[in-house]
């Protein structure tokens, strides 16, 4: 698979870009652990262009990130162009736009699945992005904005003729937010559209080696994005790719060695933010995901979210070393909700 002249190879793995998730040091820890393309968080073209200090910290970008794209979100056609634009300037691999975010506060202004809504504006803001800058141009979207309105395969052809290197699909609507079950059908569907010439990447419900497996062989897809399943497992990549190759699940990780990779994250983290508290405070999301079906763990999980010191959580963390070092954590069936 390529995106532009960048050679990705066979089914490559995507991390999903995810807002308060897919932070620097995150992110290179997913890529030690088998990710082969990264996205920042998305980025909002209206504060990007009044360069707003926290919008351009999530564009820094590091070579251990690479390939990475910086996505950028928004419904004003002239200030998508310019963030992107901006965004190039940064030096990213790639530029996405997102066409497929649902939540609320973004959809009401128009933007991210917003777009779903309004299709030719969503041709044009496109072959403006792609004209305006050197670098090559992707989108993620959804499967429409409900099930009355699955625009998907028209969605795919329009942004393909305005020049777009790449789409990625998760496959519910807008409506659905994460509920029920992606359609990996649907995205097959684009797949195998023979106007469609891009590289279709498929997303949603990627908990897990075999479920990744299934989801390639329902749709064929040239790539496979992770998101939620790379929370509080981000050697979930690694999994899928020695999956694939032998056949076999590797063994699930000790609860020791699951600490050992969180206070690596950590401590990345406090690296990063330089400050420990609001490393700790940005790593709670992943706390809630690290340990999944240890028995009687909700005083622990509820000690390690409420932590604010790091010599707390430290303590914390010796602790579930003490109690349930031994035991093997059981990612089978982890909830993505």
């Amino acid at each position: 698979m390529k995106i532009g002249s960048i050679e990705l190879g066979e089914t490559p793995l995507f991390l999903s870009p995810m807002e308060d998730v897919t932070y620097k040091p995150f992110r290179h820890i997913c890529k030690q652990h088998g990710a082969d393309v990264m996205y920042t968080e998305f980025v909002s073209s209206e504060a990007l262009i009044r360069e707003v200090d926290k919008t351009r910290q999530k564009m820094e970008l590091f070579e251990a990130d690479r390939p990475i794209a910086i996505q950028v979100y928004g419904s004003n056609i002239d200030s998508m162009v310019r963030a992107a634009i901006a965004a190039e300037e940064f030096q990213p691999d790639f530029i996405d736009i997102n066409y497929g975010c649902p939540m609320k506060k973004i959809v009401n202004k128009g933007a991210g699945s917003g777009m779903l809504q309004d299709l030719d504006k969503m041709q044009k803001m496109t072959a403006e992005i792609v004209k305006a800058v050197s670098l090559p141009v992707t989108a993620k979207t959804r499967l429409g904005w409900d099930d009355d309105s699955l625009v998907i395969q028209e969605v795919a052809e329009r942004l393909q003729d305005v020049g777009i290197a790449a789409l990625a699909i998760h496959g519910r609507t807008r409506k659905q937010l994460y509920t029920g079950e992606a359609d990996w059908n649907r995205i097959a569907e684009v797949k195998n559209n023979p106007r469609i010439n891009i590289p279709i990447i498929g997303n949603g419900d990627i908990n897990g080696p075999e479920k990744a497996l299934a989801c390639l062989k329902q749709s064929g897809v040239d790539g496979l994005m992770v998101g939620r399943g790379s929370i509080g497992r981000p050697w979930i990549f690694n999994e899928i790719k020695h999956y694939f190759k032998t056949g076999q699940l590797l063994p699930p990780p000790t609860v020791a060695e699951v600490v050992h990779r969180l206070r690596d994250q950590l401590q990345q983290s406090i690296d990063w933010k330089a400050n420990e508290r609001s490393a700790i405070l940005m790593m709670r999301r992943h706390f809630a995901k690290f340990f999944p079906g240890l028995p009687d763990f909700r005083t622990h999980r509820i000690k390690l979210l409420q932590a604010v010191e790091l010599t707390d959580l430290q303590q914390i963390l010796n602790e579930i070393v003490e109690h349930y070092g031994h035991l093997r954590v059981d990612y089978t069936n982890v909830s993505l909700k």
